[in-house]
């Protein structure tokens, strides 16, 4: 991870400018800690920041949805100055959900607001998160029009300081998911 790179982001230049932080990469090599380490210098200079997973945006905006507040809840999205969306891609999207996704992205994206977001899958993958790949397209020329993008390769820390402490680690089956018992 470029070392420069991070010491620019911890200036917040790209809050004042509207700009977004896209960071990638496999499962716990420090994306979120990463995000959350922005979110808190940001607050720590006074500004508004909401911080929340995709499985909450899905969740809380499904509920909004049955009462009629949608409108409401991507309202309140759009107050911060900076949006945290953790974990995009573990889980795929249904259309209506999408939808959302991509409306709050756009209005942030009009407003001129920051977003960090974190994702496992490379952009080329997000066909995979999305309905449909035209959704996927929109969003991301939104999110990428005005960004930082970084990529963080490696292996997962948790994984990595069990393996140190003498600890084994469960082997992944062929599918890549933890074998069941």
């Amino acid at each position: 991870m470029p070392k420069a790179t991070i010491e620019e982001l911890a200036t917040l230049r790209f809050l004042h400018q509207g700009e977004n932080v896209l960071l990638l990469g496999p499962c716990g090599v420090g994306k979120t800690h990463l995000a959350t380490g922005l979110a808190v210098q940001a607050l720590s200079r006074g500004h508004r920041v909401y911080f929340l997973t995709l499985h909450d945006l899905v969740t809380r905006s499904r509920v909004a949805r049955e009462r009629n507040r949608l409108g409401n809840f991507l309202q309140m999205l759009l107050r911060p100055e900076l949006l945290v969306l953790d974990e995009i891609g573990y889980l795929p999207l249904e259309r209506g959900d999408a939808t959302c996704f991509f409306e709050l992205v756009n209005k942030r994206y009009q407003a001129q607001k920051s977003i960090i977001l974190t994702s496992n899958k490379s952009f080329g993958q997000w066909d995979e998160i999305f309905p449909e790949t035209a959704l996927a397209t929109a969003l991301l020329d939104r999110l990428l029009h005005r960004a930082t993008t970084i990529t963080i390769r490696g292996e997962s820390y948790r994984l990595r300081h069990r393996r140190q402490a003498g600890l084994s680690t469960p082997p992944l089956n062929q599918g890549g998911a933890l074998p069941t018992t």
